[in-house]
């Protein structure tokens, strides 16, 4: 019993102090070591912060067949039925992957079933050629023998009357005839045959090419590696992963990549409001997920000139491609980076948190600082944690961040810089009206 008594008591102190500390925070009056900070004076970075995915600057695709090329193939896509892991450490001419071949393989075998045919046709066409020719020449040598024979008889009718003799030649003439459209038949009938036979054995040629090719084409559907390195999965139009069971498009048959690991960028999106911050050559602080204690020094080297929308989002986004100075074995594709774009540095300047930069309902900013003294400041520009004080206060200076107890007790300092505050809102209304 008295055990129970003690916890209960515990437990109501504990919730009291905690009780007690909120509403210390809700009514602006937390501990006064915890609501100060100092201004203080230095280097100045103004960023863009963005995450990021490490890819190789330089790499080797790893193709596959181009059935585009090849107009016997109906473009469609490929789908993948078997790849190496991706990360597998390969040396040229190692397996890769393999493609399913089987609506391609339908396409040779008609390919084939034609050829045969073409083959068969052509033999056939040869065999019936020799067959009329012949019995064409067959037909002039017979026709020449009744030539020679009337010949004869025009030879012997020299004895007889005159229409005998003039029967004898006439019919020589015929058989003379005879024998001579013969010979412009067999001539006609040899060059329609000579052409009938170097169509069919053109075509019989192109079929053959066509077989061969398709072959050749389908041996490509075992993808082997053109070089040594190591496989990083390709990604298609949506930013997937193309793997096994992944379909690849016909119009850009590759399959995975392998990545020149001694020059790494990190590709990061800024959006739409933080891009035109961006300029060619700023310094970037890159950390990598994997490995937090390390950070790598790299440099903007390209920006998207047109924005893009990433899959869940409504705003619109610029690819921004961040060059890798440091060189290390441990950076690897596809891992996960945090950048940090540094648009502007100032040298030696006062700055304080933001969230001590406080304004009143007549838009003057001002500070607290711990001395009692409600200071007017002139700031400047801000990063995601600070703000710079142009003029106002010194390096040193203990400022509150949240509204102090007893503020309105505090003395007013400073108003000579409102002049100037007023000034510079001039000038920004003047340079926005003038845009």
């Amino acid at each position: 019993m008295k055990r129970t008594i003690i916890i209960t008591g515990l437990v109501i102190i504990l919730a009291s102090t905690a009780l007690m500390a909120f509403v210390r925070i809700t009514s602006g009056s937390s501990d006064p070591e915890i609501n100060l900070a100092v201004a203080k004076q230095g280097n100045f970075e103004i960023s863009v912060t963005s995450t990021g995915e490490i890819i190789a600057e330089n790499f080797v695709d790893i193709k596959g067949p181009d059935v585009v090329r090849n107009m016997f193939f109906r473009p469609s896509g490929l789908k993948i039925t078997d790849i190496v892991p991706e990360g597998t450490m390969v040396k040229k001419g190692d397996y890769i992957a393999t493609l399913d071949r089987s609506s391609f393989e339908n396409t040779l075998k008609d390919e084939t079933t034609r050829l045969q045919q073409l083959e068969a046709e052509f033999e056939m066409k040869l065999l019936d050629t020799a067959v009329i020719l012949s019995t064409l020449r067959d037909d002039i040598i017979n026709q020449n023998f009744a030539a020679e024979e009337s010949a004869i008889v025009v030879a012997q009718s020299k004895y007889e009357p005159p229409s005998v003799q003039r029967q004898s030649e006439l019919a020589l003439v015929r058989e003379q005839r005879v024998l001579e459209q013969k010979r412009k038949i067999y001539n006609l009938r040899l060059a329609q045959t000579r052409a009938d036979a170097r169509k069919l054995r053109n075509d019989l040629e192109r079929q053959r090419r066509k077989v061969t090719d398709i072959t050749a084409v389908l041996a490509d559907f075992t993808v082997k590696s053109p070089a040594d390195g190591m496989v990083v999965y390709k990604r298609d139009r949506l930013g997937n992963k193309i793997k096994e069971g992944s379909v690849m498009h016909p119009f850009d048959p590759v399959v995975a990549t392998l990545p020149d690991l001694s020059s790494m960028i990190s590709r990061v999106f800024i959006s739409e409001i933080d891009v035109n911050k961006i300029k060619k050559g700023q310094p970037v602080k890159i950390t990598v997920d994997a490995f937090r204690e390390k950070t790598y020094t790299g440099t903007v080297a390209g920006i998207a000139n047109i924005g893009e929308q990433l899959a869940n989002s409504d705003s619109k986004v610029f690819e921004v491609l961040v060059k890798i100075v440091d060189s290390d074995p441990l950076l690897r594709p596809s891992m996960t980076t945090s950048n940090k774009l540094i648009t502007k540095t100032f040298d030696n300047v006062v700055y304080v948190p933001t969230e001590s930069v406080m304004t009143g309902t007549d838009n003057i900013p001002y500070v607290y600082t711990n001395k009692g003294i409600k200071q007017v400041v002139v700031p400047g520009e801000s990063n995601e944690k600070n703000t710079i004080i142009e003029k106002g206060i010194a390096a040193g200076t203990s400022v509150f961040l949240m509204l102090p107890e007893n503020h309105e007790k505090f003395t007013r300092a400073g108003s000579e810089l409102i002049t100037l505050l007023r000034e510079r809102e001039r000038g920004n209304r003047t340079e926005i009206a003038g845009i």
